[in-house]
């Protein structure tokens, strides 16, 4: 099995060294259009996510500086700093000397390329000099044409999601800035919201506001509350509100991609688990939630427009719900485990306990949010310490049966 995993790997390696060679020549392509140069830089920060490849990091400042002031006029153009964000997802100081280069920008582009590459950096941290940092940008009055101040009610989120306590902080800062901030900030707010409590039902109230964006960013983070739960009351919410915006064409395609989120099979869902892991587990699904989130802040020139497919790039964020035991060929290998409610035992000393309430299943078997599975027998080891999606058992030399 070692064998074959490593030709897997060098295979895939090999593919994605070829990928990237002419992914970063298409980039350079002066006949290619600013749509094809957008995407393909994007692809490129979602591959190589969290790398610090530098010679990408390049290739897009390049581009961006070459940019006319009519192009750094269109919205698609925003989706380049996210791009260039996504190599140093999760990085913090390593991002630095890009953030100076980025100084050196148009002003129409400087302002947005700052606060995303500093929400990326330091995603999932809780640097709480950061997040005062982007909460002292929201603060600002500024004249109608800014847009910067969007990716940093994301980035509040970004920086606050990997921990509980700063996870509830920053919701409690998010209501400030819903009652006192400007009407571009209101509507990033539930945006974040949705970040805090991927796939953790929690109902939103912001999806009848009278403003039709911060309604429609509600109906996308009510989509991501109730991501692969089945919740028969964000669903139903979703169903309401389909009926309330049968004449708006906008909510409408809002409201049912959402509703196939919820629920997108009976008894077999997906869930976006991103909250319960820490960031360096899972860059790729944060980078497409970032990526959907940021064409978001502008929906009626993105997927409300001609780049609706922006909304399967947070296909990379799905993942089953289920915990699946196999054996090391990869066969299944029902066994019993015990699920329970996660109980955070960091610093304790000794072995706590790290559940409480507990039931002892069977694989498969469904994982719901906050809750965490343990072996119930030492017959085998898991390879991986964290159970959840598809696990690999063998078989423990030192088990006898008695």
């Amino acid at each position: 099995m070692l064998t074959r995993m490593t030709q897997t790997y060098g295979l895939v390696q090999s593919w994605v060294l070829v990928s990237h060679m002419l992914v970063l020549k298409r980039l350079g392509d002066p006949q290619a259009t600013l749509e094809v140069l957008v995407f393909t830089a994007v692809a490129l920060g979602l591959v190589f996510v969290g790398s610090c490849n530098e010679e990408i990091a390049q290739s897009i400042i390049f581009f961006l500086m070459e940019r006319s002031e009519a192009e750094l006029a269109e919205p698609i153009i925003r989706l380049l700093p996210v791009a260039l964000g996504l190599l140093y997802l999760g990085k913090q100081e390593s991002v630095e000397a890009t953030a100076e280069v980025s100084k050196t920008f148009d002003e129409k582009i400087r302002k947005y390329c700052d606060v995303t590459l500093m929400s990326l950096a330091y995603a999932g941290t809780g640097n709480v000099l950061k997040v005062q940092k982007l909460l002292g940008i929201c603060s600002q009055h500024l004249e109608k044409g800014e847009t910067h101040q969007g990716p940093a009610v994301l980035g509040i989120a970004l920086i606050a999601m990997s921990e509980e306590l700063g996870a509830e902080m920053a919701v409690r800062s998010l209501e400030r800035l819903l009652q006192y901030g400007e009407q571009n900030i209101r509507r990033a707010v539930p945006l974040a919201l949705g970040i805090l409590c991927i796939s953790n039902p929690k109902v939103s109230r912001l999806s009848h506001d009278a403003d039709a964006d911060v309604s429609m960013a509600a109906i996308i983070s009510l989509g991501l509350i109730g991501a692969g739960t089945n919740n028969a009351r964000i669903a139903g919410m979703l169903r309401n509100l389909s009926s309330y915006y049968y004449k708006e064409a906008a909510h409408l395609f809002c409201g049912k991609n959402c509703s196939r989120a919820c629920s997108p099979w009976e008894g077999f869902a997906d869930t976006f688990s991103i909250p319960f892991r820490p960031v360096s587990s899972f860059p790729m699904a944060l980078g497409g939630i970032v990526t959907v989130l940021h064409a978001c802040l502008d929906m009626k020139s993105t997927i409300l427009g001609k780049y609706h497919y922006i909304l399967y790039i947070i296909v990379l964020a799905m993942q089953p719900r289920m915990l699946l035991t196999v054996d090391e060929d990869l066969k299944p290998l029902p066994v019993p485990v015990r699920v329970g409610q996660a109980v955070d035992v960091v610093g304790q000393a000794g072995r706590p306990k790290t559940i409480t309430g507990f039931q002892t299943h069977t694989t498969p078997v469904l994982l719901a949010a906050g809750e965490r599975a343990e072996l119930a027998t030492d017959k085998y080891i898991p390879l991986t310490s964290t159970l959840e999606g598809f696990v690999i058992l063998k078989k423990n030399p030192e088990y006898h049966e008695e």
